[in-house]
C-alpha cells in the first residue's frame, strides 16, 4: 500500500486498523484502531494532521484534505461514504458522512448527526447532534437520526475489515 513520508513527517496507523493495499496515507495523518481505510482513498496529509478516530470507514475513493491553519478530524465510530471529500472540518464520533459528499473548512458535524448522500456542506456550517443535513447547499432536518443506525454500520466495517486483514490477496493474471 502507498504510504509516504513526507520530509520527517510520517503517517501514524495503529497496526488493528486496516488500510487498503490501493490507498494512499501522506504525512502527518493518524488512524486509530480498528478502522478502515478503502480502496482509491487519500489521506493526504501534507500542510497539516488529519486524525482518524478508532473503528471509523474512510470508503473508497474518498478524499481528506487539510491546510496549514486547520486540521481535519473524524471521530470514533464514523462511517464516511464512498467518494466523499472532507476537508478543514470536524467530524465527531458517531457520525455519517453520506457518499459524494462534500465537508469543508471549519464545518463540524456533531455527534450521531448524518451528511445525506450528495449534499454540500459549505464552510463554518455546523451540522447539530441527531440531525441530518441534505441538498445543495445542505439545509437541516433536526433530530431525525437513529445513533443506533450509524453504531451498526461502523460495527460491520469493523468486521469488514478483520476480514479484509485476513482474507484478501492480489491476483495476478496475464492478459491473453
Amino acid at each position: 500500500m502507498p504510504i509516504y513520508a513526507l520530509g520527517d513527517v510520517e503517517p501514524d496507523i495503529h497496526p488493528d486498523a486496516f488500510v487498503h493495499p490501493d490507498a494512499t496515507v501522506i504525512g502527518n495523518v493518524v488512524i486509530g484502531s480498528e478502522s478502515t481505510i478503502w480502496a482509491q482513498t487519500v489521506l493526504r496529509g501534507d500542510y497539516g494532521e488529519i486524525r482518524i478516530g478508532a473503528r471509523t470507514s474512510i470508503q473508497d475513493g474518498s478524499v481528506v484534505h487539510t491546510t496549514r491553519e486547520l486540521p481535519t478530524i473524524v471521530g470514533d465510530d464514523c462511517v464516511v461514504g464512498h467518494l466523499a471529500h472532507l476537508e478543514c472540518c470536524v467530524v465527531e464520533d458517531g457520525s455519517l458522512v453520506g457518499s459524494n459528499s462534500v465537508v469543508l473548512h471549519r464545518a463540524i458535524v456533531r455527534s450521531g448527526a448524518l451528511v445525506a448522500a450528495s449534499a454540500f456542506v459549505p464552510n463554518g456550517m455546523e451540522i447539530p447532534a441527531r440531525a441530518i443535513a441534505m441538498g445543495v447547499p445542505a439545509k437541516l432536518k433536526l433530530d431525525a437520526v437513529d445513533p443506533a443506525f450509524i453504531a451498526a454500520l461502523a460495527k460491520g466495517y469493523v468486521e469488514n475489515g478483520r476480514r479484509y486483514k485476513t482474507e484478501l490477496r492480489r491476483l495476478d493474471q496475464p492478459f491473453t
